[in-house]
């Protein structure tokens, strides 16, 4: 009977009930969707803002970009941050501290008195947010095997969730009580639903929650290049694809109020464009998992050039609504596909670091093409040279991926221990 005592010495082999792709592992991905929905709230705030904040400070929209510029920094900067809280604490610790972050830097912004103190906020909320996207694909690439690309997939939606439900509800606050207290009113709900959903999540991960990654599979895909070449390589076509992507996303809302159709016409068409990328990131996810990560971003890829050409020689009411959906069903599986190649040709114990590095590049590339876009808005009164510009990076998008997949084709799919270490 004494040497029953020795029991409770082994409480980390509780975690060895929880099993991939079971039933608990969907009840992770939906709290992390919903917190990725409610969280993603920083990127899409500052898009419809700035109409309004560039009116309040007489400013340039070059200058009131720069909100979006920071904002997107300070997300690619607390995705890596947060990456390495993630690979060393779990991601509960790391969610925590999103939290406070959008707390108290969506306060700032709505008290903001000059226009260098709404940038500033807005790179505070860019490190609130960072930690629910990168973190939270890595975290559930480790809850899937069979369903890996999809649960990645579904996670990066609340993305797109956000800039679906988003948009029309900040509008409207805007509206009914002006952007400040609209700011003020994010704050609130922010730290309210997600401090009850990481409760949640705590709760659901019990003892499992930094992961031992000793037992992990290989990678699954031999593109035979080191790890830090294969992070360069991946990040140098993240910016290139996502300079692309921010031209219709930065600045869809500010183009049609040029165009005469108004800034809620805008927003509406944002809110299909991210409408549309759901169901574009969670069909990617299912692709992703029939035939790999690297074709299904250069399909992405193809499809979203095909989509940035239409906006260059169209742009009436109706048909910038069809290009909007258009984009956002072509573009949406294009950034997770990025953490899928991460999981699939690296180490799972670099995960979270390793997609945080990647995304950082990315969102370096929204937050540049954000910008750039608005400075050759300023230097043309046009938005047709903005759009070539992002046709032209997409471009070397597409050529960084062909490579890879080129690199994959030739090389026999034999994966060991000593590959990409």
């Amino acid at each position: 009977m004494v040497h029953a005592v020795h029991a409770p010495n082994h409480p980390e082999q509780k975690p060895a009930s929880f099993t991939p792709d079971s039933r608990q592992a969907w009840v992770r991905l939906l709290l992390a969707l919903v917190m990725g929905s409610i969280g993603g709230v920083g990127m899409w705030a500052v898009v419809v803002v700035i109409p309004v904040v560039q009116a309040e400070f007489a400013a340039t929209r070059g200058s009131v970009s720069l909100a979006f510029t920071l904002m997107m920094f300070g997300f690619g900067l607390g995705g890596v941050i947060a990456g390495k809280i993630t690979d060393k604490f779990g991601i509960v610790p790391a969610m925590a501290i999103s939290i406070a972050f959008l707390g108290v830097a969506n306060m700032l912004a709505g008290l903001s008195a000059h226009l260098w103190q709404f940038v500033a906020a807005y790179f505070l909320i860019g490190l609130g947010t960072s930690a629910t996207f990168a973190p939270l694909m890595a975290e559930a690439s480790h809850w899937f095997e069979r369903y890996r690309g999809l649960g990645v997939t579904i996670v990066a939606s609340g993305n797109y969730v956000a800039g679906t439900i988003w948009p029309p509800l900040i509008n409207a606050g805007m509206e009914k009580i002006g952007w400040r207290y609209t700011h003020f009113g994010i704050a609130l709900v922010c730290v309210t639903l997600m401090t009850m959903l990481v409760l949640v999540l705590r709760a659901q991960m019990g003892d499992d929650k930094v992961r031992n990654h000793a037992n992990a599979a290989p990678p699954r895909v031999n593109l035979r290049l080191s790890t830090n070449t294969l992070t360069v390589l991946l990040s140098i076509a993240s910016i290139s694809c996502c300079v692309a992507m921010a031209m219709p996303q930065v600045h869809i809302v500010a183009y049609c109020g040029d165009l005469g159709y108004g800034v809620a016409r805008g927003a509406e068409m944002l809110s299909l464009m991210m409408a549309c990328g759901i169901v574009s990131r969670i069909g990617s996810g299912y692709l992703a998992d029939k035939i790999g990560g690297i074709p299904t971003l250069l399909i992405g890829a193809l499809a979203q050039g095909f989509a940035l050409v239409f906006y260059l020689f169209f742009d009436s009411l109706s048909s910038l609504y069809l290009i909007s959906a258009m984009f956002g069903l072509f573009q949406g599986g294009i950034v997770p596909s990025y953490a899928i190649i991460v999981r699939e040709a690296m180490p799972a114990s670099e995960a979270a670091t390793r997609v945080g590095i990647v995304i950082f590049a990315s969102v370096f590339g929204m937050s540049f093409g954000g910008w750039v876009s608005g400075i050759i808005f300023d230097a043309t009164g046009s938005y047709a040279a903005a759009f070539a510009n992002g046709v032209a990076w997409n471009a070397l998008n597409v050529g960084i991926v062909l490579t890879l997949l080129i690199r994959s084709r030739m090389s026999s799919v034999k994966t060991g221990p000593n590959f990409a270490t």
